[in-house]
């Protein structure tokens, strides 16, 4: 097929950019924390089976502990009750995992307020300029908060109140849920909600719209502003875990330059 020939070649020849979308995994990760008496996620760990030693002289590896929803991640619908009767990570077509992307970019109203939210007449607004979403495709949310992602207290930026991260209206939520043909949300915060969506009607917005339209999540995204505000090309690599409410993934965007 020429089309994968001229795809690889254009990869080669520096005609089309992969652009890695993933935050580097270690037990350093930012985690979301719920307060009590909900229970929590542990961190990512590597544990030590051999390395070129009496364990096994000739091979180094490690056992892992994380859990599905740590670091660059994959929501798949059963995460939440609202989606509870639709697909686990490991039933997503594979197809689905590769689509296009758009991009909008709020990261100056992020920077003047961290519980700033993304309402409909933004998206209509963006869609006057760039044109419509992409049927089938990402929405990337940009808010400039992947500079936060070298700690637990900077992502989080949580107080007293709660943490303080920017995100999405329950109205447009919904809009995206229902009204409009993405695939999924993607962002650089820690959840696909704001920081603040324990307090909003419903709760966690995003995840019950979204997830509950069978709709997928990709959380703590790096490089989006490498990315064009429209014409890339997003593959989204899971674990295909039996069950699972999501994974860690490797998240990388084709650009053509």
């Amino acid at each position: 097929m020429s089309v994968l020939r001229d795809l690889v070649e254009g990869i080669r020849g520096g005609g089309i950019e992969v652009v890695d979308l993933t935050a580097p995994l270690s037990d350093t990760t930012p985690i979301l924390m719920l307060p009590e008496p909900f229970g929590n996620t542990v961190p990512f760990g590597l544990q030590e089976i051999s390395r070129y030693d009496d364990r096994g002289p000739a091979w180094y590896w490690n056992n892992i502990t994380t859990g599905e929803h740590t670091g660059t991640h994959f929501d798949a619908p059963v995460h939440w009750v609202t989606g509870r009767d639709g697909e686990d990570v490991a039933q997503v077509a594979p197809a689905r995992l590769l689509a296009p992307a758009v991009v909008l970019d709020f990261t100056a109203e992020a920077a003047k307020d961290p519980d700033f939210l993304l309402e409909i007449e933004h998206v209509t607004a963006w869609e006057r300029e760039h044109g419509p979403l992409p049927d089938g495709g990402w929405l990337l949310y940009r808010t400039g908060w992947d500079a936060r992602a070298h700690d637990q207290e900077s992502i989080l930026n949580a107080d007293e109140n709660g943490p303080h991260t920017p995100g999405i209206s329950p109205e447009c939520a919904r809009y995206l849920a229902e009204s409009t043909p993405i695939i999924g949300l993607g962002v650089e915060t820690v959840g696909t909600d704001a920081g603040a969506a324990h307090s909003f009607d419903p709760a966690f917005p995003c995840h019950s719209f979204l997830l509950g339209a069978g709709k997928y999540g990709l959380t703590q995204l790096r490089n989006i502003d490498r990315l064009p505000p429209t014409g890339a090309v997003v593959i989204a690599g899971p674990l295909p875990i039996v069950g699972g409410s999501g994974s860690p993934a490797r998240v990388l965007a084709l650009v053509e330059r």
